[in-house]
């Protein structure tokens, strides 16, 4: 990885844990089983990158680019996203465990976020419009002046959200998730 551009690689079975990568572009690559845990990616582009089955726990990316990054069956447990750059920051994610992340303030539109995990993640002033939370644990998850209009819900799970603090409009909900939108009024749905 000394090179500073890297384009259409195949990256497997790196560990890269504890180290830090500063300046790098990575465009078209694909991460399979890497390991990334607690490292600095400091002002690093991801542009249309894959990351499949690695650990990038506590990962650091402040100002580092994320364009179309997908991350497939990843551990992805305490990383601030929010420290990214906004600019054409757009990622999906399927089958991962990102609890205890963090989007706060970021623009997220239309994106997807597929069975995964997102326990205690933070979507505080966040735009996620057209987002879908498709069969994800939302448990504990912090949505506060958050833009969830258009949202899909239909299948998340245990998520509470005050509909007073954030934007729903024409978000989309499933009747057994009701009871998450009405936690703060301390009444029972039977």
């Amino acid at each position: 990885m000394e090179q500073l551009t890297h384009d259409d690689k195949v990256f497997e079975d790196i560990t890269y844990a504890d180290k830090t990568i500063k300046g790098r572009e990575f465009q078209s690559c694909t991460f399979k089983k890497c390991d990334f845990s607690n490292s600095n990616f400091l002002h690093n582009k991801f542009l249309d990158c894959v990351f499949e089955g690695c650990n990038l726990s506590m990962m650091k990316l402040g100002g580092s680019s994320l364009s179309n990054a997908e991350f497939k069956n990843c551990k992805i447990l305490g990383v601030n996203f929010s420290e990214c750059q906004d600019f054409l920051f757009s990622v999906s994610f399927k089958d991962c465990i990102l609890d205890y992340a963090s989007f706060m303030g970021k623009k997220m539109v239309k994106t997807s976020f597929v069975n995964s995990s997102l326990k205690e993640v933070s979507f505080s002033r966040a735009i996620l419009t057209g987002s879908v939370f498709d069969q994800t644990n939302l448990e504990n998850a912090v949505f506060n002046g958050t833009d969830l209009s258009s949202v899909n819900f239909t299948t998340a799970y245990n998520y509470t959200l005050d509909p007073e603090l954030n934007t729903l409009k024409k978000a989309i909900f499933a009747t057994q998730g009701i009871h998450g939108l009405l936690v703060k009024y301390n009444i029972k749905i039977v």
